[in-house]
C-alpha cells in the first residue's frame, strides 16, 4: 500500500480515522490491523453488528444497568446477607439512643425519619440514584469526548456509527464505576459514611455486614461499634436535614465541577492505540487505570479545593457532636474515634472511588482540622453559635480558615453562656455581617 496522501492530494481515499483515537482501535476491534482494502477504511457495518451484540441500548452516558450488574457481581463474591430481624432491630435500637444522646450536643432537631440495616448489594440499590447525579456530568464529557476527537471528514461519514461509539463509552465508563462502588459496598459502614448524602432522605442506615469486619481486632464491644457509627449517621441525617442548603449544595458543587472538567484526548488517543478490544482483561486494567482519568484546569482545581473543604466541614462537625455526645458516656469513644480516624487516613473508600469516578480525593488532614475548628468554635462562642454557622453557604469556614482552626472568628468571640434569645440575635447577625472596620457601637461600620 502507498503512503496515505495528504489533504488535497488525488490519491488513494485519505482514510478519516487517521490520527484519531479509533484508527487502530477499530481496526483491532475488527481484527483487520488498521483498516480494510486500498482505502483503509473500517467495515463500519460489520463494527456496528459487532458492537450491537455485544452491548444492549441504554439511556444517557453512563449503561447504569451494567455498573450495577458488576457492582452487585462484585459484592456476591463473598457471602452478602441480608440483615435478619435481630440486627434489623439493634440498628433501630441503637439509632434512637444515638438521637436522645445528640439532644444534648446540638440544638439542630433528629432528621431521621426511618431506619434500615443494609445488606451491601442493598446498599447499591439505595444510593444508586445519588450516584447518577454525582458521576453523570463527568461521564457526559468523556463520552462526547470520543466523538469529538474525530476529524469533521470522518463525523461525517461515520454517521449512526457515532451513536454506537456512544454507547461504547457509556458501556466502559458503567464498567469503571461499577467495579469502583462495588469495592466501596464492601467496605462502607453507613449510608453517610462518605460524608454525601447517598442514602434517601431521612433514612439512617447501617451496613452490619461491613461493620462487623470493621468491629473485628478494635477490642470494643459490638454493641459499642453499632451505637457509635449509628451516632455518626444519626448527626449527618440531623446537619443534612436541619441544614436545608446543604444536601442540593453539595450534589450540585460536584455535578457542577464534573460538568468543567477537561478531557485529554491525547492522552486516550495514546493509550486505545496499544488497547486490545478483545481482551477484556486488558481493557479492564485500562479502565481501572484511569484510561478517561480527566484533567482539571486552574479554575477546576480551586472548585475541587471548596468541595474538599465542605465536605470536611461536614464530617468535622458530625466529629465534633458526636465525641460531645459521648464525652460522660462511652468510654470507648475516643478508640472508635481513632478507628475511624485511621481508615480515612489509610485511603479509605471514600478517597479511591472519587478520585477515580470525578477526580475527587477526600483529605484526612483537613478533617482532623475542620474537627478541630469545631471544636475551638463551641468551647469559645458555644453549641448555638457553632451550628449557626451552618445557617448560610457565605458563612462557612473556608480552606485557609483550616490552616488555622484556632483562630476562625477570633475577633466575634462571645460568652459561652447560656444567652437570652436577643444577645444570639445579635450575636448572629454579627456572624452574618462579618468583622467590621467601625469602632465598637458605630453602626454605620456594617453593611447589608
Amino acid at each position: 500500500m502507498s503512503d496515505t496522501p495528504g489533504p488535497g492530494d488525488q490519491g488513494e481515499p485519505k482514510n478519516p480515522f487517521e490520527g484519531t483515537p479509533f484508527e487502530q482501535f477499530l481496526g483491532q476491534f475488527l481484527g483487520q490491523g488498521s483498516g480494510q482494502g486500498a482505502s483503509g477504511m473500517p467495515d463500519l457495518s460489520g463494527l456496528l453488528s459487532q458492537v450491537q451484540a455485544m452491548m444492549q441500548p441504554f439511556d444517557g452516558p453512563v449503561n447504569w444497568q451494567l455498573a450495577t450488574d458488576l457492582a452487585r457481581r462484585t459484592v456476591a463474591a463473598e457471602p452478602d446477607p441480608s440483615p435478619d430481624s435481630s440486627q434489623v432491630n439493634a440498628v433501630a435500637d441503637a439509632v434512637r439512643l444515638a438521637d436522645l444522646w445528640l439532644d444534648e450536643a446540638t440544638d439542630f432537631a433528629s432528621g431521621v425519619t426511618s431506619t434500615a440495616a443494609w445488606s451491601r448489594a442493598e446498599w447499591i440499590e439505595s444510593t444508586r440514584e445519588v450516584w447518577q447525579r454525582l458521576v453523570e456530568p463527568v461521564a457526559e464529557h468523556v463520552v462526547a469526548a470520543m466523538g469529538k476527537a474525530l476529524p469533521a471528514e470522518a463525523a461525517a461519514m461515520a454517521g449512526p456509527f457515532l451513536g454506537m461509539l456512544n454507547q461504547m463509552g457509556g458501556a466502559m465508563f458503567g464498567s469503571q464505576i461499577g467495579t469502583a462502588i462495588g469495592g466501596l459496598a464492601s467496605e462502607v459502614l453507613t449510608a453517610s459514611d462518605i460524608g454525601l448524602p447517598l442514602g434517601p432522605t431521612g433514612r439512617a442506615a447501617l451496613v452490619p455486614t461491613n461493620i462487623a469486619a470493621f468491629a473485628e481486632g478494635l477490642d470494643v464491644s459490638r454493641d459499642d461499634v453499632t451505637l457509635y457509627l449509628a451516632l455518626r449517621e444519626a448527626a449527618h441525617q440531623r446537619l443534612f436535614a436541619q441544614v436545608p442548603w446543604l444536601r442540593e449544595h453539595l450534589l450540585t458543587a460536584v455535578a457542577d465541577y464534573g460538568r468543567g472538567i477537561t478531557i485529554d484526548t491525547a492522552g486516550i488517543e495514546e493509550q486505545m492505540r496499544n488497547l486490545d478490544p478483545s481482551n477484556m482483561e486488558e481493557i479492564q486494567s485500562a479502565l481501572e487505570g484511569g484510561l478517561f482519568a480527566p484533567s482539571k484546569s486552574p479554575a477546576q482545581e480551586a472548585a475541587l479545593q471548596r468541595l474538599e473543604t465542605t465536605l470536611a466541614l461536614v464530617e468535622g462537625w458530625v466529629d465534633e457532636v458526636v465525641g460531645q455526645a459521648t464525652a460522660t458516656r462511652m468510654p470507648s469513644a475516643g478508640k472508635l474515634h481513632e478507628a475511624v480516624r485511621r481508615r480515612r487516613a489509610a485511603g479509605g473508600p471514600a478517597e479511591e472511588t472519587f478520585a477515580a469516578l470525578v477526580g475527587l480525593e477526600l483529605r484526612p488532614r483537613r478533617l482532623r482540622d475542620a474537627s478541630t475548628l469545631w471544636g475551638s468554635l463551641r468551647a469559645r462562642q458555644g453549641v448555638e453559635a457553632r451550628d449557626a454557622v451552618w445557617l448560610h453557604p457565605d458563612l462557612l469556614p473556608t480552606a485557609e480558615d483550616l490552616d488555622d482552626p484556632l483562630g476562625f472568628r477570633e475577633g466575634l468571640d462571645m460568652p459561652s453562656e447560656e444567652m437570652s434569645q436577643e444577645e444570639f440575635d445579635a450575636a448572629l447577625q454579627q456572624l452574618l455581617d462579618g468583622p467590621s472596620d467601625a469602632a465598637p457601637g458605630d453602626d454605620e461600620g456594617t453593611g447589608e
